[in-house]
């Protein structure tokens, strides 16, 4: 029987010939995938990736091969191989715009000085500000897995990686910045405060300028956050093609570390009949979108792995470069719950993720009108949830 290095060879394409694919290949045991590696090498031939916490090499394969590709499903050191498809950010397809015009040129309108309150009415909403009294998430590690983050004076990025290019983790496309900002903005001189004002925030790039990016990136991400002791992981993306059982697997390393694992529901609307991957996956906290009116938003996934609820509607929060934007996705009402747990991590040490799901279901407010498939629990409530005080007053909107 051929090797699979072999057989990898064999079904290979150069990356610039018409039809080439990329493809995950996952071995059985971590001795098959050294070996493998290990021969790959000796005959110079160059892979796109390779993870040893989940076991994968990435390549290019020419799909017309196909017997050669099956030839290498069957092998016995392989455990399968699937499409390296591609994810894509949950924000909402219109532009990423200014959260309040300029009235000229020389004048900033959505500079942080021109707001009234430094606390958004989704942070508010969720009851964090109750929570900070008690804590603030100090020192709780916080990967962003998407476009990057920054620069914005009001988050401070402890470290993170580009998995794409290996170069810088600065953000191209402006979501990954929002995302951060709802979970952590410090607000510093007056700026706008996230959920989690002190969480240690990492910037982890998976998904490029277009804000969509391969799994194989994806899950290098997430052993990455396996290597560096992040304690929680946000996932404001979908996957394109439906399932990918290697980034479920990636999933399950990093749950089985006791990571918190939030990842958004998906913008599909009610008649989806599930939620995106890896919302779909039962080791992550799957997260729908409200509006400002504690209505769900009708564009949400619906499904019934939904965790809770969390503002997703017109929000408000940081950009690439300074001052703020407002941008609308089940990819804002995740970052709400990723925030949170970091507030919960820092209240209970040692808590882990299924003891925390369970903190948050049960503290949830269930709005009236809407079934589980469409909140699951419910709208997250921080205080009831790390047992602090009153929630902060309503405020009229400006």
């Amino acid at each position: 029987m051929p090797s699979a290095a072999n057989l990898i060879v064999g079904c290979s394409s150069a990356p610039s010939a018409s039809g080439a694919e990329r493809m995950l290949i996952r071995f059985v045991h971590r001795k098959h995938y050294e070996a493998c590696l290990a021969e790959l090498k000796a005959i110079g031939f160059r892979t796109l990736k390779m993870l040893p916490y989940s076991r994968l090499i990435s390549a290019h394969v020419d799909p017309a091969r196909k017997q050669a590709i099956a030839a290498l499903k069957r092998h016995p050191h392989v455990h399968s191989v699937e499409a390296d498809g591609r994810a894509a950010a949950h924000a909402l397809a219109s532009p990423l715009r200014s959260a309040r015009p300029a009235r000229s040129a020389s004048v900033r309108a959505d500079h942080p000085r021109k707001r009234k309150s430094p606390i958004p009415w989704n942070v508010c909403r969720v009851q964090a500000p109750a929570v900070w009294p008690l804590t603030k998430g100090a020192c709780v590690k916080v990967a962003i897995l998407d476009t990057g983050i920054g620069p914005n004076p009001d988050l401070r990025v402890a470290g993170g990686i580009n998995t794409i290019t290996g170069g810088s983790y600065r953000d191209d496309n402006g979501h990954g910045t929002h995302v951060a900002g709802i979970a952590a903005a410090r607000g510093a001189k007056g700026r706008q405060f996230g959920v989690a004002p002190r969480a240690a925030l990492y910037a982890v790039k998976v998904l490029d300028a277009t804000g969509s990016g391969y799994i194989s990136d994806i899950i290098d991400g997430i052993e990455w956050c396996i290597r560096n002791r992040m304690q929680v992981i946000n996932m404001s993306f979908g996957l394109l093609g439906g399932e990918s059982p290697a980034l479920h697997a990636a999933i399950r390393q990093a749950y089985k570390r006791g990571i918190v694992l939030v990842a958004s529901a998906g913008n599909n609307g009610p008649f989806n009949p599930a939620l995106d991957a890896p919302a779909s996956y039962p080791q992550t906290l799957a997260v729908a979108a409200s509006t400002r009116s504690n209505r769900i938003a009708p564009y949400s996934s619906r499904g019934k792995r939904l965790l809770i609820t969390a503002p997703g509607n017109l929000i408000r929060s940081t950009k690439p470069g300074d001052g703020y934007a407002i941008m609308s996705g089940t990819s804002m009402a995740a970052p709400h719950v990723a925030g949170g747990a970091a507030l919960l991590l820092a209240r209970y040490p040692g808590i882990g993720p299924k003891s925390l799901a369970c903190k948050l279901r049960r503290a949830a407010r269930m709005l009236p009108g809407y079934s589980t498939r469409a909140q699951g629990a419910g709208l997250l409530q921080l205080a009831r949830a790390a047992g602090a005080g009153k929630p902060c007053r309503k405020r009229k909107r400006p």
